[in-house]
């Protein structure tokens, strides 16, 4: 009862909110529409107050589907309501420009023309057409950012290669390419034959060894059945190696019990183990050609910012002997705040975790996305002394069913002696 009540809250609480921004918003509109006919004034007004019924019959479905049944349409509910928000908020400020103006106007008036009008303005300060058309052009932006991202963005995957230097690397191992994704989120996906033709892309490449740094599922590990078959046709000649994410644990949904969870992992490594990939779980394994050696050590989940930690980097590291040493961390924060500071020996580490925020800008050598605020190594390949940290930005997608900007990735590492 408490929980039905708490959702009546909000509901009415969001009516009274959006209500009042739609009104605010629609003053822009009748500016702009002020001289089309009757009929185009209809139009255009039905169109703009349909939005509004879609929103709150949106909301409403929302909360009436079953979340384990209904996904994927309770995802894409909640982004045309965010995507509406959004939009309308951007054109709500121009809005409010356009009024501090005219108030400017109506201050001048009262100090300085005694509260006579100008001529101009005598029968009142009108909207200015321009402030309103801007908002409409405005607040259409994001919106249409967002579609493309929905529609174009969220499979568009991309190869990305970087050759790395490392000092130690044996000389078996030299020109070795990996191959490298993460974040696969696989309850997030929608379309089937596209995540294939992103497997068909990275066995394009054909790697020798595949390593997937975490975040298989969002929350449970039946999401991944339906995808067993096309991540287990990953081809690597020297081996396919897997470490868990913070959205592996299940820690993000309400379990019956503890053994419930419990078991949803065990089903998930298990799952891991059906594709082909050897699962590190605070374990090392080792790659060799002609008597020399490469490390592969696999963490678990360790994170800064609040993040579990269930990784335990002094386990994964003991008894490791070899020339190179790669490590899989889900998360990125972990190389500042251990593995560079205590395990100097790390010669590469791969990570994931972010998504790049699954928006942002990337042309040539500049790049920008909101998870810079966040997270000091966010996306690609950064180096400190003889240690490198590679980021993915990610192969699937959570929460927006879409990217702008950020593409989903395919990392191609190619290792060289010194």
């Amino acid at each position: 009862m408490r929980v039905l009540m708490h959702r009546l809250s909000f509901f009415i609480i969001f009516l009274i909110f959006y209500s009042f921004l739609d009104y605010y918003v629609f003053q822009a509109v009748k500016v702009v529409v002020s001289n089309f006919s009757n009929t185009g004034k209809l139009l255009i007004y039905s169109l703009y107050w349909s939005l509004t019924i879609f929103s709150f019959a949106a909301l409403v479905v929302f909360g009436s589907v079953d979340p384990t049944k209904y996904h994927n349409l309770r995802t894409f509910l909640a982004t045309a309501v965010f995507m509406n928000i959004l939009g309308k908020l951007t054109a709500g400020l121009f809005v409010f420009a356009d009024d501090i103006v005219r108030l400017g106007k109506y201050a001048y008036q009262g100090l300085f023309q005694n509260g006579v009008p100008n001529p101009s303005t005598e029968n009142g300060i009108s909207r200015s057409e321009f402030l309103s058309k801007s908002a409409l052009v405005a607040g259409a932006l994001p919106v249409a950012a967002m579609s493309y991202g929905i529609l174009s963005g969220a499979y568009d995957y991309r190869v990305r290669r970087r050759t790395i230097t490392l000092q130690n690397l044996p000389k078996a191992f030299d020109g070795i390419r990996i191959a490298q994704l993460s974040d696969i989120h696989s309850g997030s996906f929608y379309n089937k034959t596209a995540v294939k033709g992103g497997i068909d892309l990275l066995n394009a490449e054909k790697p020798d060894l595949f390593l997937f740094t975490g975040d298989l599922v969002n929350n449970e590990s039946k999401e991944v059945k339906d995808y067993l078959d096309i991540f287990s046709k990953v081809k690597a000649s020297a081996g396919k190696y897997s470490i868990l994410g913070n959205h592996d644990y299940g820690d993000y949904k309400a379990w019956g019990s503890q053994q419930a969870k419990k078991k949803n992992l065990e089903e998930l490594v298990q799952s891991h183990k059906e594709m082909g990939w050897d699962i590190l779980l605070n374990e090392h394994r080792y790659v060799e050609v002609d008597g020399e050696r490469l490390a592969i050590m696999g963490v678990e989940n360790w994170g800064a910012r609040g993040f579990a930690k269930y990784g335990d980097l002094n386990e994964t590291a003991k008894h490791v002997e070899a020339d190179t040493k790669i490590l899989l961390s889900h998360d990125p924060s972990h190389w500042d705040a251990q593995i560079r500071p205590d395990h100097s020996d790390i010669d590469l580490t791969l990570s994931g975790h972010t998504h790049g925020f699954q928006f942002g800008i990337e042309i040539g050598n500049f790049r920008w996305s909101p998870s810079q605020y966040l997270y000091k190594q966010w996306a690609d390949l950064y180096t400190k002394g003889n240690q490198h940290l590679y980021v993915n930005r990610g192969f699937g997608f959570l929460g927006y069913p879409g990217r702008v900007g950020i593409l989903p990735e395919i990392t191609i590492l190619e290792l060289k002696r010194a």
